[in-house]
């Protein structure tokens, strides 16, 4: 933005704005001074339009490893019992503790 001379993130929305996309003051600023976990390619564009740029310009990649969850890692450790394909649960009857003949009703 300075290389453009904006020094204020409300010059940047009437530009949005003339390229459709409409973005609340707020959310300009948080755009202009936070690193955004998300960004809408229509966004992006008009900024690239904007600032007469490349996204590779605006955008610097990042990558992070993903992190496998506890349960899948130890999945196939020493703690997992298999049971036979055959082996079908039993439903479980629920009975009503004022119940007195254990019916179903």
């Amino acid at each position: 933005m300075a290389a453009h001379q904006m020094w204020k993130t409300t010059q940047l929305a009437p530009l949005l704005t003339e390229r459709g996309v409409k973005l609340s003051p707020a959310q300009i600023y948080r755009l202009v001074t936070d690193k955004p976990e998300r960004l809408s390619m229509k966004t992006l564009v008009a900024l690239c339009d904007i600032f007469g740029c490349s996204p590779n310009d605006l955008i610097t990649p990042h990558v992070v490893a993903a992190t496998v969850p506890k349960a899948a890692a130890s999945a196939s450790g020493p703690d997992v019992v298999r049971m036979p394909e055959t082996f079908r649960p039993e439903r479980a009857r629920i009975l009503d503790e004022n119940d007195d003949d254990g019916g179903d009703r």
